[in-house]
């Protein structure tokens, strides 16, 4: 009797033992170090652990804006992101991150929700060919904690508010346009955009150590000019996109229309690019100059 008091004691003793080892809880991510910056904006934009694939998907309207003219909304906006980061390091730098992602948005009536593939461009009064995005790769350079010579440079760029954090992140966009010739910097014709994005979460969420993808709601503001395939022709004017969305658990959880574009149209959106993946980005105007044959204007122009 006394030899299985003995094994019923050592049983429950070890029993104990894994239940004490199993509520404890990893360290708290500290946003006062480099290191706990990097975690916790990992967590944010991808997961903390490698090659785990996450997904943001939103959903929003476009607006058409040109002087003198009430504002028309164009389109319903509905995408996604596909992505996952792995971790790169650097003897001075240390350890850090690269965020490999592609995209979609669709083009739906603002109305109906119907995709479209030909729209009536009311500022020209015909029809065009929609080119829906589907930008790959959207990769970002890695970040790491320190800078080359080993100082601190992650920042936390976030504000917290009672029980929740956000981040603001404004993201003016200027540069030579692909479709352009080679003298815009005498001409014009540069790429002009503006991306605002939002980020926002609660802090225990963000700040919790066994847990590796936070809890994330965005919201996503876009200023840009007339989309290539709208065939504007430089006319005066921009378009505008206001959307909200959320970091989701899987591809099931992408609404139904998105699922149903990636099935049938853009089945490699189902994955992230290679973690290996080198190649430029690519944004809506070189996809449409890859996908487009260029033609010229007649003397004199035309609509």
């Amino acid at each position: 009797m006394k030899i299985l008091q003995n094994i019923r004691w050592k049983i429950a003793s070890a029993v104990l033992s894994v239940c004490a080892v199993s509520t404890v809880s990893a360290e708290t991510i500290d946003l006062k170090t480099p290191e706990g910056i990097i975690e916790a904006t990992r967590k944010i934009y991808c997961s903390s652990t490698d090659q785990k694939i996450t997904r943001y998907m939103f959903d929003g309207y476009i607006h058409g804006r040109k002087r003198g003219e009430a504002d028309k909304l164009l389109f319903r906006s509905t995408g996604m992101t596909v992505r996952q980061c792995v971790s790169v390091e650097d003897e001075k730098r240390g350890k850090g991150y690269k965020l490999i992602t592609r995209e979609i948005m669709l083009y739906r009536d603002p109305v109906t929700g119907e995709v479209l593939y030909k729209w009536e461009n009311p500022y020209l009064g015909r029809e065009v060919d929609v080119m829906h995005v589907s930008n790959d790769p959207v990769n970002q350079r890695a970040s790491f904690p320190y800078d080359a010579e080993g100082k601190p440079a992650a920042k936390w760029i976030g504000r917290e508010i009672k029980d929740s954090w956000f981040i603001n992140l404004t993201v003016p966009l200027f540069y030579h346009n692909t479709m352009q010739g080679d003298y815009q910097k005498y001409v014009g014709g540069a790429y002009h955009a503006t991306e605002m994005f939002s980020f926002m979460g609660k802090t225990d969420d963000l700040l919790d150590g066994d847990k590796d993808v936070a809890n994330v709601d965005i919201s996503w503001t876009r200023l840009s000019d007339w989309l290539p395939w709208m065939e504007m022709q430089g006319r005066e004017g921009i378009l505008y996109v206001n959307a909200i969305g959320k970091l989701l658990d899987s591809h099931d959880e992408l609404p139904q229309v998105l699922k149903d574009y990636i099935r049938d149209v853009e089945p490699k959106y189902m994955t992230p690019p290679p973690i290996d993946d080198t190649r430029p980005n690519a944004t809506t105007w070189t996809v449409f100059k890859e996908r487009t044959e260029p033609q010229r204007l007649p003397f004199g122009g035309h609509n």
